[in-house]
Formats: C-alpha cells, sequence, structure tokens
C-alpha cells in the first residue's frame, strides 16, 4: 500500500469485515437456540451436537476449496472455463498466518489483509445453509447423514451458486442480469430446495400424521428458547447485511473520484438505505404473519425472518416501503405455503424451512427481477454479452433473468444434488434412525437426558387436529 490513503482505505476494511463476522456468529448461535427449542426434550442435545459439530467439518472443507470453487467457477459452463485463482488455494501463501504477502501479484498486500475476513464471511454464510437444512430433518436423520448434507451444501453447492449469482463476474450476473443483493436465492432458496429434496426421501417423524392422514401438531419443547434463537437470527441477519456490502469502493476505478459504499456486485448502494430496508422488511413480515396465523409466536418470529429472506434481493435498491411490502406478501404466503406443503403433500418439515427460506428465497428472487427491471446489475466484465444491458454495456436486472436464476438456485444446485444423495443414502440404509431409537429419541442413544434433575412431563402431540389456516397454530 504506497500512500496512506490506501492504507487506511484497507485497514478499515480489514476491520469492518472482521466485526460483522463476529455479528453473524449470532446467526449460528440462533439456528442452534431456535432448533433445540423446536425439538422434543428426547432429541435436544442431538439438534445441538449436530450445529455445534457442522461447524468444524464446513469450515475445513470450505477452507480447502469452497473458497476456491466461489472464484474459479464463475465462468462454468457458459462464459470462458476455470479462472485461476491463487489466493484461494489451500496451499497458497495468501492463505496463511499473519504477512503481508508476496509473489508477483501487485495486489498480494491487500489480499493479504482481506482475504481471511472475506473468507470467513463467507464460511458464516456457509453454516447458515447448512444450518437451514439441520432444523427441517431434525428428529430422524442419521448424525452421519446430515454431515455428508452439510457438507455438500455448505461447502460446495451453495457456493457455486454464489459463484454464478453472487460474484460480480459471475455467468449468472453477467449474461442473465441476475441479482441477488443479500441472498434471497443464494443461500435461502437452494437451501430451502435442498431441505425439501431430503425430507421427501427421509419422510415425517413417526406419528406426525395419523392412519387417516390427519395432521397431529409436534408440539417445541420449549417456546422461550423458539423465541430467543429467532431474535439472535435477526441480529445476526443484521451483520449478514452489513457483510454484503463493501464499506467503501472507488466506483468508477479510473480517476478515483467516486468513492461509495457498494452492493457485493461493486455497484452503488448506501448503509443508510439498506438499513431502512432491513428493518421495515422484518417489520413487514412480523406484522403479516401475526394477522394471518391470529398471533401464533412461532410463525409470528418466522414470519419477521420470512420478511427480511424475502426482501433480501433487491433490499440495496428497493424504497422502505416496497420494502416493507414485499417482506409483508412473501411472509403471508410463507405461512399458507407451509400449510399446503404439509396438509396436502404430507411432508413434514418441524421448523418451516422450506417455506420460510425455500419459498421466501425464490419469491423474493423473482419479484426483484420485476421492480428492479432496468438498474445495472453489474459492472460490465470483457467476457460474454448480456442478454439484456444498459446502454452503457453493463448487464441489466430483469425478470427472465431472475426467474431462471431462482429455479437453478432452488431446483437445478439446491433439490436435485440433495435428492440423489438422499436416495443413494437411504438405499444403503445410511438416512433414517431406526424406529426404536427413533420412537425412544437419538438422546437416549447417545447423550442422555439433557434435563436429567427435571421430571419428564413431555407432550408430543396436541390431542385433535387444528387447521392452522383457521385457529391460528
Amino acid at each position: 500500500m504506497s500512500s496512506l490513503p490506501d492504507a487506511l482505505n484497507v485497514i478499515f476494511t480489514e476491520a469492518y469485515y472482521w466485526v460483522t463476522v463476529v455479528m453473524m456468529f449470532l446467526i449460528h448461535v440462533g439456528f442452534c437456540t431456535y432448533e433445540v427449542g423446536v425439538a422434543r426434550r428426547k432429541n435436544a442435545m442431538t439438534v445441538v451436537m449436530k450445529n455445534t459439530m457442522l461447524i468444524p467439518l464446513v469450515t475445513v472443507t470450505f477452507y480447502f476449496f469452497g473458497w476456491w470453487v466461489y472464484f474459479a467457477f464463475s465462468n462454468v459452463p457458459f462464459n470462458g472455463g476455470f479462472i485461476d485463482a491463487p489466493f484461494a488455494l489451500p496451499w497458497g501463501e495468501l492463505m496463511g498466518g499473519p504477512h503481508m504477502g508476496g509473489g508477483a501479484d501487485g495486489n498480494a498486500p491487500v489480499w493479504a489483509r482481506l482475504n481471511g475476513v472475506f473468507w470467513a464471511a463467507f464460511l458464516l454464510f456457509s453454516w447458515t445453509t447448512a444450518s437451514i437444512v439441520s432444523g427441517a430433518v431434525m428428529e430422524r436423520i442419521r448424525t452421519g447423514a446430515f454431515f455428508i448434507f452439510a457438507v455438500l451444501v455448505g461447502s460446495f453447492t451453495w457456493i457455486l451458486d454464489a459463484a454464478w449469482g453472487w460474484n460480480p463476474a459471475g455467468w449468472m450476473v453477467q449474461i442473465m442480469g441476475y441479482h441477488d443483493a443479500y441472498a434471497s436465492g443464494v443461500v435461502h432458496a437452494i437451501a430451502g430446495g435442498s431441505a425439501l429434496a431430503i425430507i421427501i426421501v427421509l419422510g415425517p417423524r413417526i406419528g406426525k400424521f395419523g392412519p387417516n392422514g390427519e395432521v397431529r401438531n409436534i408440539l417445541p419443547h420449549n417456546p422461550w428458547l423458539v423465541t430467543i434463537g429467532l431474535f439472535l437470527i435477526f441480529t445476526g441477519f443484521w451483520g449478514f447485511y452489513a457483510a454484503c456490502n463493501i464499506p467503501i469502493f472507488d466506483i468508477d476505478g479510473t480517476d478515483g473520484v467516486f468513492y461509495s459504499a457498494t452492493n457485493i456486485y461493486l455497484m452503488p448502494t448506501t448503509l443508510s438505505g439498506i438499513t431502512f430496508n432491513f428493518i421495515l422488511s422484518l417489520s413487514g413480515g412480523l406484522m403479516a404473519t401475526y394477522i394471518v396465523s391470529k398471533g401464533n409466536p412461532f410463525w409470528t418470529y418466522s414470519g419477521g425472518l420470512c420478511g427480511i429472506i424475502s426482501a433480501s434481493a433487491g433490499n440495496d435498491l428497493y424504497h422502505p416501503i416496497i420494502a416493507f411490502g414485499v417482506g409483508a406478501i412473501g411472509a403471508g404466503s410463507a405461512y399458507y405455503v407451509h400449510n399446503i406443503l404439509e396438509r396436502r403433500f404430507k411432508i413434514d418439515d418441524p421448523v418451516g424451512a422450506v417455506a420460510v427460506h425455500g419459498w421466501g428465497g425464490f419469491f423474493g428472487t423473482v419479484v426483484a427481477g420485476f421492480i428492479l427491471w432496468g438498474y445495472p446489475a453489474a459492472n460490465p466484465t470483457s467476457e460474454g454479452v448480456a442478454w439484456f444491458a444498459t446502454a452503457e454495456g453493463a448487464p441489466m436486472i430483469n425478470p427472465l433473468g431472475n426467474v431462471l436464476g431462482a429455479f437453478i438456485m432452488f431446483w437445478v444446485l439446491g433439490f436435485v444434488p440433495c435428492y440423489l444423495v438422499a436416495r443413494l443414502l437411504k438405499y444403503f440404509n445410511m438416512l433414517r434412525v431406526p424406529r426404536e431409537v427413533e420412537l425412544a429419541g437419538y438422546d437416549t442413544y447417545k447423550y442422555g437426558d439433557p434435563y436429567p434433575y427435571f421430571p419428564h412431563e413431555e407432550t408430543e402431540f396436541e390431542p385433535v387436529e387444528r387447521d392452522h389456516a383457521k385457529d391460528g397454530r
């Protein structure tokens, strides 16, 4: 770094991402707390350990190949092939310890300061994607099978979709004009599609559906942990938003006359604007699901999360009132999507991950293509020609690009790989725990009662079927 302003910019950016990673850790704390609350008492420690051990598994695999996939695969398969990414190779100097870098790359000192914090921010996204799947498959999946899916989704499929649709040079961005600033599709749609595939093959928990197909509501063992967990996720999600922006960047890149905060596509935005939009989309989701669920706490909290997810694709550019409306519609409709999946298709999703994350992410990605139609998606690159371009030659945000993008995220990279792996694991009897283990609870066989000094008074089912759409349960 040859000048004091350059040095201050790099060091400030390094500190900025370091802090966002700390905030984003709360997402994982929240998912763990929330899922433990939803699980029955006989499975509580198993849920804790699944969420704990995905951290080292995804971290190690993301270090060895996930970070490299993000850079190397951005042009695969439609825009020029693999890209050399020496700073992302696990044995490379710039994936090492505290030093100033070296070699022929003139940007090596900058990468030495920023590579680790960028890597960590994306790693936390990886944990989040795997944790979303964890909640949907709880109480009946083998721990080893879940670890396979955690690595598959956390360190490969989601980062591949990020290479295509979240990298400013990615082929989906440059050719299709795909836009998904805060990962409605890139994180949440792919996680929802993955969860749907696994639970279709896995099947429902024992006792979830009666002999005539009636739905039995399996109650959370601790609603207070559910509440705390979701509020922690809200807090960490704010850090996630911060990590999807570059705090100060030379947009012009030639004479340095235009510095701005940018979105992940290196296009100008403001942290002020995304703050408005984050809180308004959260509020829209909370209000909508409070109304449609008639005040059901679980769905009110989940709706707040879905509101953020639904508006995230365009929250770098939306007006706050638009963010509020998109969040409200996405969350309110997710409540009914979950009930349709459960009652009509007999799909058992304990945390509503397919509706909240899958539907919310898919809906939000599609809507952003219409609302932001005509805005530049990213700076143009020398590779490829955009289907839709602005007058300046930049790829243009458009409905077709985002509709196709949502389909790729949910179905192609989310559903299909996990469905195939789930079928393979089921064939070898490696997917689901034995019936006697599931009935007794996984904890009985591995960890024991997590509340050994309190009487066991768990009520697993509500005595009668209830209509969620009418009474809000």
